[in-house]
């Protein structure tokens, strides 16, 4: 695939997600039907309540990620320098947008360590798709960007729907979960498996865990839909598959069970557009919660200071959300804070 007809496609994507035409029309998040269980005793001194967390080796300020958007594409590169921008005056994790084109022949990479160097020390994280790693003769250009960008976890992204439905798509993923493990054993930064929003069940979360990888981002269904992404640029009447996938809330209540055998980052994301949204991903289980799209849409709408508040603003109602669940850390907020409505009556 040519340099520019990946642009363009980059481009495409990038002017659908700035706007919520291709958000899920019927299925969301799932998390409407959770509420938090009121601790009308508690003690907790809520300016002492602490949001610090790890990403892996590195200590974060908020349990939140800036969630790989796109890439390859000179408005993409800005909106990653943008965010870089915020992720350091944050001090939270930022995901790149793929970075296939930097592995293409002929492919620069000269951006990505701007970004990094705007960035700083926050977390950097690299993106590349499924197809991308089934292909052994990659893994070799990925090691070198890794080195010389020193990203901080490098992300898998699955996403099988959308290749399906893509008219220039790729669903080759014969051999898929080989190949990721024979990538982990030669990368020396942690490898984290994400969908794009149609979910990841435990069965294969089980199976993803056991390939060597540190971490998997749900991305579940009730955000944006990649189906509808597709569907939308070709003009295809592929409208049964608009709403195609696992609700996030189920993704990460099911996952979360698997550290009592593996020990991985659990990323929860897939509508994940409020303090609410954010403070429930947390409680169900997600060690750290993740957001692309009204990201986004921040950054068009107030720029770089605009993301910032918005991070901010959030986490100053995740931690009255903890005050009145009477928790003071994340790990006690992980444990049995919310309940199903539907227990409420």
């Amino acid at each position: 695939m040519s340099d520019e007809y990946l642009s363009v496609r980059k481009k495409e994507h990038l002017e659908i997600c700035s706007t919520d035409q291709a958000a899920f029309k019927y299925k969301t998040n799932g998390f409407e039907h959770y509420d938090f269980i009121h601790c009308a005793d508690t003690e907790v001194e809520i300016e002492k309540i602490d949001l610090e967390t790890f990403f892996f080796s590195k200590k974060i300020s908020y349990p939140f990620l800036i969630s790989c958007m796109t890439g390859g594409t000179d408005k993409a590169n800005n909106i990653n320098l943008e965010l870089a921008h915020a992720a350091k005056q944050l001090n939270i994790p930022l995901g790149l947008g793929s970075i296939r084109y930097a592995i293409e022949e002929g492919g620069k990479y000269d951006n990505l360590i701007e970004i990094r160097n705007i960035a700083d020390n926050v977390p950097l994280l690299g993106n590349i798709g499924a197809a991308q790693v089934i292909n052994k003769e990659n893994h070799k250009k990925l090691e070198k960007i890794i080195e010389n960008v020193q990203l901080d976890a490098m992300v898998i992204h699955l996403n099988p729907l959308q290749e399906i439905l893509q008219k220039e798509g790729e669903p080759y993923f014969n051999g898929l979960n080989k190949s990721i493990e024979k990538f982990v054993r030669k990368t020396e930064i942690p490898v984290i498996v994400k969908e794009v929003g149609s979910g990841i069940s435990k069965q294969t979360a089980e199976r993803l865990l056991n390939t060597g990888i540190k971490g998997i981002d749900v991305a579940g269904s009730g955000g944006t839909s990649w189906a509808a992404v597709e569907i939308i640029r070709n003009k295809k009447n592929h409208s049964e598959f608009w709403d195609w996938g696992l609700p996030t809330s189920y993704c990460i209540r099911e996952i979360a069970s698997l550290r009592r055998k593996h020990n991985f980052l659990l990323i929860g994301s897939g509508g994940i557009n409020s303090a609410f949204d954010a403070a429930k991903s947390l409680a169900l289980g997600s060690n750290i919660s993740a957001s692309a799209r009204i990201v986004l849409q921040k950054l068009n709408e107030a720029g770089t200071e605009g993301v910032i508040a918005l991070v901010n603003e959030w986490f100053e109602e995740v931690k009255k959300i903890m005050f009145l669940t009477g928790v003071a850390n994340l790990k006690e907020f992980n444990k049995k804070k919310l309940i199903l409505k539907k227990d409420l009556h």
